[in-house]
């Protein structure tokens, strides 16, 4: 299978590290597996990241349905930054 990132994940995966956070791409991972894996604070978020319009596949959903902890599908990184509570006020340019 061919390994694609969606045209967003660049972007948002820069401003996730502009607060201070890692970020561990899990992209070549595959069977469903989320995007990103982000530490923030102590807390570890799955991240799949999609595009306005993009959709989960088959392998998505399942992997999602049977994960036992949190995954969250994001569009942007101010839907990342609410998910992980980021006081956007304590950063300047993002």
């Amino acid at each position: 299978m061919r390994h694609r990132i969606d045209a967003n994940q660049t972007e948002i995966v820069s401003c996730i590290r502009q607060i201070g956070a890692t970020v561990q791409d899990l992209s070549t991972v595959g069977g469903g597996c989320p995007d990103i894996i982000v530490g923030y604070k102590k807390v570890n978020y799955f991240f799949e990241i999609k595009t306005k319009q993009g959709k989960l596949n088959k392998r998505q959903i399942k992997w999602h349905d049977h994960w036992q902890g949190q995954v969250h599908v994001i569009r942007d990184e101010m839907e990342a930054f609410e998910i992980m509570r980021v006081d956007l006020s304590s950063y300047e340019g993002i």
